[in-house]
């Protein structure tokens, strides 16, 4: 078992901000405004290594730095190799780009047919409605675009983006995304919502979004009574290690629930984070505790300056192999690599099955036992002894 799993030991209070009126600190707004984004800042609070001071300086130059009050709290101030620290305060890796990594790492720039929009699957757009984060994680995805560092220059247009979406009939499933989608003002993400809504082949709308886990006084009942509105609206959030699990967070996953909205959770394979069984196991089931489903585990995409966060992907199917048999089925997420280039989402899974012959599947259990299922159905002549007996109907 994890240490401090049970739900008393959870993270709860304000930490080192205990002298801010709780008004404010329940304020997200006053959390966005107070957020810590400089050098200067962070060693108020604590002794940066000189590999972190190096990534800090540097960060305006690839990935902004900004933490909310609140998920600084979660940082071991002593602890250099703390889980939570090293996904939100930079290091001097960032610098350096290995030959395999890539600005646009899963080939988005390539599926765009219009700005905003992503279209790489045949039923389903990725919407990206705004370059901004609560905060920034140091492996992101689209670090190219997200907070502005690199002068790509995005600047959304929800209109164009809608118009392609409208006139598209084979869309049946909107994801937004960004940045971070509920960093929007309610009144943007009613409108929003609300223009999805009236599209009569969109089916299914979804938002992708680590605001509950950076700034869960985001989700407040206002949002709520939006999301009620043009529901069901289904989120994915992001969650990587058990620290991140706190009484906020929990309550505000237990508001989006209460307002219809189900929630999974994406999580991403990160070295000394979370690439190991037991963490990931006590993950997963603080996650069922929240009324979040753990939906993907991602292999780390090829982001220019991530080599020192990405673990072995062969980690990630030890793991899988490791919580299968040995945790509820609810719990056990899909690994998965979003391949270099815009191939898509692939599933990685342990090897169940031996082989597959004519007659049947040879596979193997959690334990490794053999088992073997038949393909063709044999019929056979002889009776079964308990079957009842069919008399003939006279007529």
């Amino acid at each position: 078992m994890y240490p401090n799993d049970s739900l008393e030991n959870w993270y709860k209070g304000q930490g080192l901000w205990s002298d801010v009126a709780p008004e404010d600190w329940n304020n997200w707004k006053w959390q966005l405004k107070n957020r810590i984004k400089s050098v200067e800042e962070i060693e108020a609070h604590l002794e940066l290594t000189p590999d972190e001071r190096a990534g800090c300086l540097f960060a305006n130059k690839k990935l902004a730095l900004a933490i909310t009050p609140y998920f600084f709290n979660l940082i071991d101030r002593e602890d250099p190799d703390c889980p939570i620290r090293r996904q939100v305060i930079p290091r001097s890796g960032e610098m350096k780009t290995s030959p395999e990594e890539l600005l646009d790492p899963v080939g988005e720039e390539n599926t765009k047919p219009v700005d905003g929009i992503v279209h790489r699957y045949p039923d389903r757009v990725l919407f990206l409605v705004t370059d901004r984060c609560a905060a920034y994680c140091r492996y992101c995805t689209r670090s190219r675009l997200v907070s502005n560092a690199q002068d790509y220059n995005f600047h959304p247009e929800f209109e164009s983006g809608l118009e392609y979406i409208r006139n598209t009939p084979q869309i049946r499933d909107v994801l937004l995304s960004g940045g971070d989608p509920l960093l929007l003002s309610n009144r943007k993400l009613d409108y929003l919502l609300g223009e999805l809504r009236k599209i009569p082949h969109v089916e299914f709308v979804r938002i992708g979004s680590r605001i509950p886990v950076f700034l869960p006084q985001r989700i407040d009942e206002d949002l709520c009574e939006i999301f009620k509105k043009h529901g069901p609206i289904w989120m994915s959030i992001h969650v990587n290690h058990p620290r991140e699990c706190t009484h906020a967070l929990r309550e505000a996953c237990e508001r989006l629930s209460f307002a219809g909205v189900p929630i999974g959770n994406q999580s991403v394979l990160l070295k000394g984070i979370n690439d190991d069984s037991d963490t990931m196991k006590s993950l997963i089931h603080r996650l069922l505790m929240m009324r979040v489903r753990p939906y993907y585990l991602y292999q780390c995409d090829l982001i220019t300056g991530s080599a020192h966060l990405r673990a072995d992907p062969r980690k990630g199917i030890e793991i899988i192999k490791s919580l299968r048999g040995h945790t509820t089925g609810y719990s056990i997420p899909q690994f998965v690599i979003d391949a270099p280039g815009g191939g898509g989402k692939v599933p990685i899974n342990p090897e169940y099955v031996k082989k597959v012959t004519d007659e049947a599947i040879i596979m193997r259990n959690f334990s490794g036992e053999e088992y073997s299922y038949p393909l063709v159905a044999t019929a056979s002549d002889t009776p079964d002894p308990k079957a009842p007996r069919l008399e003939p109907i006279l007529s």
